[in-house]
């Protein structure tokens, strides 16, 4: 009796999932972390559309009552909506620029630091994903997630801003640190770099509480360092004035001083020979006027993108740091 045929066992493949089954697998992994964000960004939304509409109109409203009421003391203006304004323009300013921060955080703490904690990273290599693939899913995806909710969140803010300038006479300038930044593209960078930063930290601690607090306090440290550099970046427009004036110039200040007879710059001992004895200290050092260095409104763009690009360089060295780290440690499997 001859033996009954047998259909033979499918060969095993070596190639990796499909992007489809990845993003799947990502999302169950790090649902409530998106759920989350999803409703920071949302409700930030909500109160960034209320502050430059209802709330905006209220509250310009309030204000030209309160100027008119400069000829009628008896008269009374909606004091609450200007304060309103004021602590929702503050709170939403806050929220924009915490999202990079909580970017880096979640990036350190849940994409890759929990991960390789608990060992779900071994689980997803089995699953036919390579190393380099695995890392590449943490990053694209997450990383469009992150360019189009801090996107939308700087859109709206700088519509809120634009709305009240002009007429609430609380409105920030835009020379204002963090108006400066929430209206413009650093917060997008910032997340970006907030995201490679993360990813980078979680591979090298390997423990989530560890990654998520320094992944945060390494990409502080990175902002302070391009404020400091930020006046810098661009070069900046002298403006002079008289002894009387002191140093003037609306914008961001580089530096400012007394110029001498001779066209030394020095630091200013005082701010304008109208006050009580600072007009013989400058006779003495004599002094023909003040300077001042500064940054113009025509300068925002050209220092928002300056700044922009060194941020996304960091996230690119960063990025590359961290796959060269993973391949480090996989050998081979990275390819």
């Amino acid at each position: 009796m001859s033996a009954a045929p047998t259909t033979p066992a499918p060969a095993a493949t070596d190639r990796p999932a499909p992007a489809p089954r990845q993003l799947r697998w990502l999302y169950r992994l790090h649902r409530p972390a998106l759920l989350s964000g999803a409703a920071v960004v949302l409700l930030t939304g909500a109160a960034l559309l209320w502050l430059g509409g209802p709330l905006a109109d209220a509250s310009a409203a309030a204000w030209k009552r309160y100027n008119a009421c400069v000829f009628a003391p008896r008269c009374s203006y909606d004091q609450s909506s200007i304060l309103l304004h004021k602590d929702v323009y503050t709170y939403t300013t806050i929220a924009v620029l915490a999202v990079p921060f909580l970017v880096a955080a979640w990036a350190g703490g849940s994409l890759t630091g929990r991960e390789t904690e608990s060992g779900t990273i071994r689980l997803a290599w089995t699953q036919g994903v390579s190393p380099a693939r695995w890392l590449a899913s943490r990053l694209a995806f997450p990383a469009v997630l992150t360019t189009a909710a801090t996107g939308l969140l700087v859109w709206l803010h700088r519509l809120a801003w634009t709305a009240a300038d002009g007429r609430v006479g609380t409105t920030k300038p835009w020379s204002d640190s963090a108006t400066f930044y929430a209206n413009g593209t650093v917060p997008v960078a910032l997340a970006l770099a907030g995201l490679a930063v993360g990813v980078l930290t979680g591979l090298l601690l390997r423990r989530s509480t560890a990654a998520l607090a320094t992944a945060a306090a390494v990409l502080g440290a990175l902002w302070a360092a391009v404020h400091a550099a930020l006046p810098h970046l661009w070069p900046a427009v002298t403006g002079t004035n008289s002894l009387e004036d002191g140093p003037t110039g609306p914008g961001i200040t580089v530096s400012q001083g007394l110029l001498t007879a001779g066209g030394d710059r020095l630091a200013a001992p005082c701010h304008s020979s109208m006050l009580e004895g600072c007009g013989s200290t400058l006779a003495d050092l004599d002094a023909v006027g003040f300077y001042r260095d500064f940054h113009p409104a025509g300068h925002y763009w050209p220092l928002q993108l300056v700044a922009s690009g060194l941020l996304l360089l960091v996230a690119v060295l960063v990025t590359l740091a961290a796959f060269r780290l993973l391949r480090r440690r996989t050998g081979k499997a990275t390819g």
